[in-house]
This record gives structure tokens, sequence and C-alpha cells, in this order.
């Protein structure tokens, strides 16, 4: 394919078209409309225009590109998504509800086949395996994988049922990777070829990482498994144009600094800058000079900026990275071809303006990791010990094998998350430093927990060409899965004789993981800080055996002569890890990890039910609830107690949390009573299918503070009127039975983090009808929205705590009847103990006209199968 294929004559369709191609003309259309308007939009602003211009009605055109040429948010326009990626977590719960959907639609007489997705949805297991055995034990991750296929045996049957019975679903099975990273180096072709037509690669998916993808100059974000059912099925995100943040780079780093590092810096400034909801553009000179797997480290962070999306051009760097990953000749061509042509090239926006713009430099950022609870909470490796984090030894609990755990011990380090572990510089430095360490004779100490879990199967290909995985298994990190692991909660055991002296001493400790998220409860129940660093400095964190030691400046350990052995002494050359990747990093190593993932053609198989087989002893899979009259009925409002009433910052793994289920817990205590036995539980990720099981985790987080019961952390609530405190789910159940709605207050930034569904189907199933917060993340406003749960926010400054909110009063929407108009003023009246009340207003967060239909029908669920059945 020639780079000039579309560079001719426009047709009176308004297509571009030469060999038998077409794309839609857009650069020609544009200005046709808007004169000198194309070379000042964005890239976020032309793809959108595409989108209209392909896929709009035409009398719908018009004001759909008035709105996006003009960056309005007054209105809203019709985005439609080229395919949906999902993880195996809540996209499987999503192909559940599906399949429910489709048992309701037959109920009620319809034809269950109707209900399939039309846009394409490749769904990859990835958040399913825990590590039982670490990376230093023999054949780790045959281990591991032996107990996530006999755990998981249920839902795994049923995602290859739903490979087969619906159309436009492709699952790959577990053990090839991470979603993201699978999408960036194998899905995202950059640019579609569909039936002859060219066009941008967009997508949402079920996790808020998704976004990683951007670094090719693709266009996707995170959504919850409720809104990505809603694109599967064909329906449009209907959206307002997001602010769109022009961030300029300049400088280069400094030898010795990770993208990591780059990145944690990165989510230290952009918190700051108040970027919650928008989509970034990077741009500069300083952009050039980070390869695409650097720019898919920092794209990967989005949701730690509070972004929706951070987007970086198509250039030389996308190209290169096509190359690497052993794309074909055809797809390489044509994405640069295609880019040029239409604009969306990195040369071809030099002019684009933003209504904001940020600046940051590169070459002023230095090694760092954050901590001890959220991504933003950067902490310079120059700076431990003045940010109380590193400690003197003398006012340290002695560090030796065999001894005392320390306070502040790492009991997990983690080489995690597609986040470092789809960038080859990362890995590649790590393990160099473990062979240096590893010829110096260091070891890790014997409480910490060692894992090394790619999101590839292609890293293991070219570090084992580099003689690298050796050193690596040498210091405990041999691979123990190819999958999500620690970052995700999924960390496995600790040795029980550490876990019982944590307990015994109510002991302070950390992990340190290669992650993205690293939320109070998240890694471990029983970790108390967990930092995210560089994969070295998880090596190196390995080795000193404690947070509080001064890696920076202090000896990591001993060598076989007994002198110290500092940090400096162990970091590799530049030169030697761009030696090693220009030798060793190369596409063969990215086409043979894929040629498995296609797997085999199942097209030829016998044809499955279009309904799926439930089983009623199921703890895994079971047929959802959401057609039932109870759950699609409007809330009355008319007298709601609160369940809790929490802080700033709750996060969905505070609402739903990801990780170890604990016997004492609501969930903990179903599974008992079932026969499960606790060595058996698995965590709660994986058994989300079971809407049992996954409601008893709302709000089951051990480190959860309601204000309700000040002093007292975890999953409790005071019942009202009694004043009695009891665990919440238990709470819930007593005030459904007296059929008591529920409301949450809170304060701001509430449902951040983890674009989980359950955070808002649980609350749903527990009874609340509405949440009062002070703002919303953008994913789990929606996610309540399509569960049928009103989120309102406070006005004219009013909060929690300028209110007085302890828990004993009632509260009721006046004049509330059914949907309220996006963005309508309500008023919320609160009656205290005593009787008396105050009415304040309150704005709904129903933003779109399309979310007022989806409220009124009880969710998304309930609305799809009344369209289906020609209700609506």
């Amino acid at each position: 394919m020639e780079t000039q294929w579309c560079e001719g004559p426009v047709s009176r369709s308004g297509e571009l078209s030469q060999n038998g191609v077409r794309s839609v003309a857009l650069r020609a259309q544009i200005e046709s409309l808007y004169p000198g308007a194309f070379a000042r939009l964005p890239l976020t602003c032309r793809i959108f225009a595409e989108n209209v211009l392909r896929r709009c009605a035409p009398e719908a055109r018009a004001a759909a590109l008035a709105q996006i040429v003009g960056q309005r948010d007054d209105a809203d326009f019709p985005f439609y998504p080229a395919r949906v990626v999902l993880q195996d977590i809540l996209g499987g719960t999503a192909l559940v509800d599906m399949a429910g959907l489709r048992d309701a639609v037959a109920e009620a007489g319809g034809d269950p086949r109707r209900v399939n997705p039309v846009v394409p949805a490749q769904l990859v297991i990835d958040h399913s395996l825990n590590v039982e055995f670490s990376g230093a034990e023999p054949d780790a991750l045959e281990k591991n994988m032996a107990v996530e296929a006999r755990r998981n045996a249920e839902r795994f049957e049923f995602m290859a049922w739903a490979q087969k019975a619906f159309d436009n679903v492709n699952v790959v099975m577990q053990g090839n990777g991470i979603l993201h990273q699978i999408n960036l180096e194998y899905f995202s072709p950059v640019v579609q070829c569909e039936d002859g037509v060219l066009f941008p690669d967009t997508l949402v998916g079920t996790d808020s990482h998704t976004p990683m993808v951007n670094a090719l100059g693709v266009l996707g974000w995170g959504v919850g498994g409720i809104e990505a059912e809603s694109v599967m099925l064909g329906r449009p995100i209907w959206m307002r144009v997001p602010a769109i943040v022009g961030v300029e780079l300049s400088g280069q780093r400094q030898p010795g600094i990770q993208a990591t590092d780059l990145v944690l810096a990165l989510t230290e400034f952009l918190r700051a800058q108040g970027v919650v909801g928008a989509i970034l553009e990077f741009y500069g000179p300083g952009v050039a000079s980070l390869s695409v797997p650097d720019r898919a480290t920092i794209a990967n962070m989005s949701p730690e900026f509070g972004a929706t999306a951070s987007l970086f051009a198509i250039d030389a760097q996308t190209i290169d990275y096509l190359r690497l990953t052993g794309r074909s000749d055809e797809v390489i061509e044509r994405t640069e071809a295609y880019a040029r042509a239409q604009g969306l090239w990195a040369d071809a926006l030099t002019q684009a303006e933003y209504k904001r713009t940020l600046r940051f430099d590169l070459a002023t950022v230095g090694r760092a990791i954050a901590g001890p609870a959220n991504p933003h909470q950067r902490i310079p490796l120059a700076s431990l010990a003045s940010a109380g984090i590193a400690r003197p030894a003398a006012e340290r609990d002695a560090i030796a094998d065999g001894g005392p755990l320390p306070e502040g011990a790492v009991v997990i380090a983690a080489i995690t998350s597609c986040t470092n572990t789809s960038n080859p510089r990362n890995l590649v430095t790590a393990a160099l430093l473990a062979r240096n360490a590893a010829a110096r004779g260091l070891s890790p100490k014997s409480w910490v927990k060692t894992s090394f879990a790619p999101g590839s199967r292609a890293v293991a290909g070219y570090l084992g060409a580099a003689g690298l995985l050796e050193p690596l298994r040498q210091l405990g990190f041999g691979i123990v899965g190819f999958a999500c692991t620690s970052c995700n909660g999924m960390s496995g055991p600790l040795a029980p004789a550490i876990e019982a002296e944590i307990l015994k001493r109510a002991l302070p400790t950390a992990a340190v993981l290669s992650g993205n998220r690293n939320f109070n409860g998240r890694i471990h129940p029983r970790v108390s800080e967990a930092f995210i660093a560089s994969p070295a400095l998880v090596v190196a964190y390995a080795l000193a055996g404690s947070i509080r030691v001064d890696v920076e400046h202090e000896a990591l350990g001993v060598d076989a002569k007994g002198l110290p052995v500092l940090l400096s002494e162990l970091w590799p050359e530049d030169a030697e890890v761009e030696a090693i990747m220009a030798a060793h990093v190369s596409g063969e190593h990215f086409r043979s990890a894929y040629a498995a993932v296609c797997g085999a053609d199942t097209s030829a198989d016998a044809p499955v039910s279009p309904q799926f087989a439930w089983r009623e002893e199921s703890t895994y899979i079971r047929r959802p609830p959401y057609w039932k009259t109870v759950l699609t009925q409007l809330p009355r409002a008319t007298s709601m107690r609160p369940i809790v009433i929490l802080g700033d910052n709750v996060t969905t793994d505070d609402l739903s949390p990801s990780g170890t289920i604990l016997p004492e817990s609501a969930a903990g205590q179903y599974l008992l009573a079932q026969g499960t036995t606790k060595e058996e539980f698995n965590t709660y990720t994986t058994r989300r299918g079971d809407h049992i099981v996954a409601v008893r985790a709302t709000f089951a987080n051990n480190r959860l503070r309601n204000e309700m019961c000040p002093g007292i952390e975890g999953p409790v609530t005071r019942v009202e009127p009694e004043g009695t405190i009891m665990p919440i789910f238990d709470a819930a159940q007593q005030y459904i039975e007296r059929e008591q709605e529920l409301i949450v207050i809170a304060g701001r930034n509430y449902g951040c983090g983890s674009s989980r569904d359950w955070a808002a189907k649980g609350v749903r199933l527990i009874g609340v009808r509405a949440v009062v917060a002070e703002s919303f993340e953008r994913i789990h406003r929606t996610n309540l929205v399509g569960m049928g749960v009103l989120p309102l926010e406070f006005t004219d400054g009013a909060t929690r705590k300028t209110l007085a909110l302890d828990g004993s009063e009632t509260y009721a929407l006046r004049g509330f009847d059914g949907a309220p108009a996006p963005g309508a003023l309500l008023t919320l009246a609160i009656t205290r103990r005593d009787g008396s009340v105050i009415e304040m207003t309150v704005r709904s967060r129903i933003d779109t006209d399309d979310e007022c239909r989806l409220f009124a029908a009880g969710g998304l669920l309930p609305c799809i199968a009344n369209e289906l059945l020609g209700r609506s």
C-alpha cells in the first residue's frame, strides 16, 4: 500500500478512496463546514469527528460536529467505539449478565439469540491467578496455574460456553498475559479495516487502565461492566466533549531513571493540577524521546491522575513499536499512510489549541517510590528519611534473618502489572540488578514473599534469550504466572508464621510492587502499607527487607566478604541496558508468544445451547436477579436511612474489595456454610459471577472507616433508630426486611479507583437507592445510574461535616417523581433525631437524556430487556 493512497479526490459522499479502500475525508469535511478549524483541533476532537461523520445519522451530524469542533459540553453526542476489551472479572460478570438477559427475554416470549454483542469483544482471563507459590519455589508457574484451573473450573467453563454461544466474543484463556499488555502488543491494529473502510481504532474496556493503549495513538478508556454491556449491544456512549488538556513535555530523562519514576512524578503533578475527568494529550520535544513502552507506562496510570485518557499521537516511535512487536508490513504501512492523510500524525498537530495547557520537564525527575496508600503519594528516594519512611538503623528493629520480624518489614515484593512489565527497559534493568546482586552473594530476607508476573509471554522470550531469567529466579523472582496477581490483590497467602506474628504484635508491614494501585487493604489484608516502585527497586527492597531502610544511601546487605553493598554498586549502566534490548528484544518473541493466543478454531465445534445451564449449588456462576420487579422499581425516596457515612477519596476497593476473603467476613461465613473450606475461598474477584457471594463483599474492606461508628475500622455500621452496631451486610438485611430504603453519604471523589461494576451492583442489592457526595469519579457515577441508584451532589459548599451528620437522620427528596432531568436541582430534606428538619439543594448527577431513560427503567439491564421485547 502506497503512502499516498488517500490523498485523492473527495467523493460526493465525503469519502476518500483508492484501490478499493475507503475512509472518511476528515480534514476536507471539517474544513468545508468550519474553514480553518481543522489545524486547531486537538487529536481527541479529530477522532470524535471522524466517528460522528462515519456513524451518525445525517440529520444528527451537524449538531454533533458543532459540539466537537467548538469543544462545547452543553449537549450530548453519540460515540461508537470500534470494539470492547474485557478482563475476566468485570468481563466475565458482563457475560453472566448477558446470559441472564437471554433468560429474561426468553421467559417473556422473546428470542434469546437477540441478546448478542454486535461490537467485537475481546476477553482476556488475567485476574484469577493467585500467587499461592512464590517465585522462590520451583515450578511456581505450573503450580499456580494448576490451582487457578481447579478453583476456577466453573468460571472457565462458563467463558468457554460464552465464546461459542455469543457471536463477536473472543476469549483468550488463562496463562497468556494481562489484557492491557496484550491489547498494546497484539490486539490493536491502530487503524481498523472493515469491509474496505479504514477508520481509527477506538475502544472502551472493563478496567480503568484501558488507556494504556493510548500510547499507540488509539483513543480508549475504562468503563464499568454495565456500560461495556451497553456498547457491546450496539448502543452508543452518549457523552459531552470532556475537558481536553494539553500536556507539553520537555527535556529527557536522566541516566538510570525508569519509566516508573517518570509516571510517579507525573501522577503527583497531574493530581495536583486537577485533571479529573479530562482527556490529556501529550506533545512537545520530550515526547519524541519516549518509546511507546514508556508512553504506555504513563498512559496506563491515567486513572491515578484522575484523567479519562492520556493520548499520544501516532509518530515514528509508534511505527517502530509496531515493527518491534511483530505486526505485519501491511498493518505498519496502513497505519502511517492513514495517520498522515487524515491529520492524525503528530506533525499535523503542531497548531492544536487547548483550553488549558500544562508543562512538565522530564529532566527534573529522580528515582522515587509512591505510598503508603495512594499512587500520587510520591517520595523521592533522596528524601526517604526526611519523609519519615526510612529511619536510621539505631531507631529500627534489628533486621536479621532468624530474628523477629522488623517493624516495616517488606513481606511482599512483586514485579507485577502491565504498567511496568510491558516496558523492556524496566525489566532488563531489574534483571541486571538481580544479576549483580546475586554475583555479590545477596538474597532477599527470609520473610519477603517474592514474585514475578509478566503481562505477556513475550517477556519470558526476550529475557530468556538474554540469559536474564536465571538471575531473577536466583533472587526469588521466578515467574509465578502471566497475569495481574499482586497488583489486583492476588498476592496469595503469607507464610502462616509471618501472618501469626503480624497479628500477634499488631506489626506494621509493607508491600512493594511495580503496579499501579496501592490502596489500603488492596494488596493483602494483613499488609498495612503498600508502595509502588520500579521493578529494579522492587528487587532492592526485597534485599533490604524493610521499607524503613534508606535504599538510596544505606547498604542493602553484606556480600560474601562481609562488605556492605550499596544500590549504586548494583545499578546497571544505561548503555548495557540498551545493548541488551537491541540484541534480544525483537518481533520474533512477540510473534511467537501471540501465535498461540489466537487459539484453535472452534467454529466447527458442536453448537451449544443459547441459554446457559445454571447450577443452583454454584458459588461462582449464578443467574443474576436484575430483572426482578423489586429491583426495577424507582425509589420512593421519602424516608431513607444512611447505611454508611464515608470520607473523601473512597475507592471501589472500599465499596467492593477484590482480594482475599477473610473467614470472619460475611462472604467467608456464607462460603463456610456452603461447605467451602477456607483454603478454597479463592478471592472476591473470582466469585463475582455469583451475586450471593458478591453482595456480601459490599463495604467489606477491613480498613473501611464508617463515620457512623467512630473509632472502629472495618465493615460495621449502626442500625437506627435502635443504635445497634453490627456488620454492614447484617444491618442491610434487617433494613430490607423492614422495607427501609437506604442512602450513602460521602465526601469528595466518591468511587475512585478500579472500574468495578460490583461497587454499584452491591449497594443496589443491599437496598441503597441514592448516594449523596461532594463529587463522583466518572466511571462509578455511570455505574450507579446503570444500576438504578441516584447519584446526587451537595451544593453551596454543604458537606457531611458542615451539616454535622451522624447517621441518626432520615432523608427525603421533596417532589421526587421518576428520573430527574439531567443536572436537575432537587430538594433534600434531612430530619434529625430531635425532629428538626434541614432542607437543602442537591444536584442530580444523571448527566444525559439517555441516562434518564436507563434510570427510569430501573437500570441498564432492565432497559435493554424492554427494548428487545418492544416495551420501550
